[in-house]
């Protein structure tokens, strides 16, 4: 190899100084969360002075003069703003604004538990795992899969459930907005794997002619009531799904290898009609090294893909992949339509 300048040595350096320290990005956020500071900036609703933000704080006073190098790598990192008019006023940027506990579509649920210790444990076995027979790098943490973790861990399952139903209220409120044409002429729908009905409810609310079907396993749906247009119905996708016009798929695909996906993509085809009838799968998930996204949505994409690999041996899948998947269940026509940020809408015809 040749020897390297020393322009680029020092630029190799600074590169791998960014991954070594990329972990401090997400902790200074989660530090943020804790301590509350979207909540103060975002109750203030101005740009507000560093002393103000300091007294609304629950600091020891013997760290009040380190808060501004959290701040500083806040602001570098796109978290939040600093002004120019006084570099010592901040408010929220539109990221931020998601980690406000009391934003509607707030995800800090989601970023809370990925720092949880018992999925951290997980990214640290990950080249043990790449060494071992287990069948994922959760199991070789924790000698047990990720879903029957939960079963043993109650709490941990609560918390899981609560990260996973505030993405699913963002997604929902978008693909609802965004995706209208998606319900034209449906009469049902079954929202499979559906938890406790987040996305179906958003669903219901907007097209209240249309009969909404929450289906899970008996265990997470046992104690769920529905209203109006929306029922709970418990139950395994791998043995059979509510008959129903209509199947909805949001983000179960890519916790399953392709083996069981085709398994679930036929139960699917078992429950809906022909396509002339009105039968469809709607898919909401995501579709790698799509030419037409933005490096933001890339690079989200491509950490999803990591953590399925570590919790299921699964994985996200570029188009040819979900093509095949669709064929081989039998399905003869798939439109993909990149319109949900880092995720696509798949619809899938028998």
């Amino acid at each position: 190899m040749s020897v390297m300048s020393s322009s680029e040595l020092l630029q190799a350096q600074a590169q791998t100084w960014n991954h070594i320290f990329d972990f401090t990005n997400s902790s200074a956020v989660r530090c943020a969360v804790q301590l509350g500071i979207p909540d103060v900036l975002y109750k203030h609703g101005k740009p507000m002075c560093l002393s103000d933000l300091l007294s609304q704080l629950p600091l020891h006073p013997s760290k009040v003069s380190s808060m501004p190098i959290l701040l500083r790598l806040l602001v570098h990192s796109g978290f939040l703003n600093q002004h120019e008019k006084d570099h010592y006023y901040y408010s929220l940027t539109p990221a931020s604004r998601l980690l406000v506990r009391n934003e509607p579509l707030n995800i800090r649920s989601l970023l809370l538990i990925n720092h949880e210790p018992f999925l951290q444990k997980a990214w640290f076995e990950l080249s043990s795992w790449f060494q071992n027979d287990f069948p994922t790098a959760f199991h070789t943490a924790h000698g047990k899969s990720f879903w029957d973790y939960f079963t043993e861990k109650p709490r941990q399952g609560s918390d899981f459930n609560d990260a996973m139903a505030s993405d699913s209220r963002l997604i929902a409120d978008v693909f609802v907005k965004e995706c209208k044409h998606v319900f034209e002429g449906l009469e049902s729908l079954v929202d499979v794997g559906g938890g406790t009905g987040t996305v179906a409810t958003v669903i219901a609310k907007a097209n209240p002619t249309i009969k909404c079907i929450v289906f899970d396993l008996p265990r997470v749906v046992a104690d769920l009531k529905g209203s109006g247009n929306l029922e709970f119905v418990g139950g395994s996708m791998f043995d059979e799904i509510p008959h129903v016009n209509a199947i909805l798929l949001k983000c179960i695909l890519h916790d399953w290898s392709d083996e069981d996906c085709v398994k679930i993509l036929k139960k699917c085809k078992e429950s809906i009609p022909s396509r002339d009838k009105g039968g469809k799968v709607i898919i909401i998930d995501i579709v790698m090294e799509d030419p037409t996204q933005s490096d933001e949505f890339v690079r989200a994409q491509h950490s999803m893909d990591l953590l399925m690999m570590i919790l299921f041996a699964a994985k996200e899948r570029t188009k040819k992949e979900w093509q095949k998947l669709f064929t081989e269940a039998g399905f003869t026509e798939c439109k993909i339509t990149p319109s949900l940020g880092l995720r696509s809408l798949i619809e899938i015809y028998p």
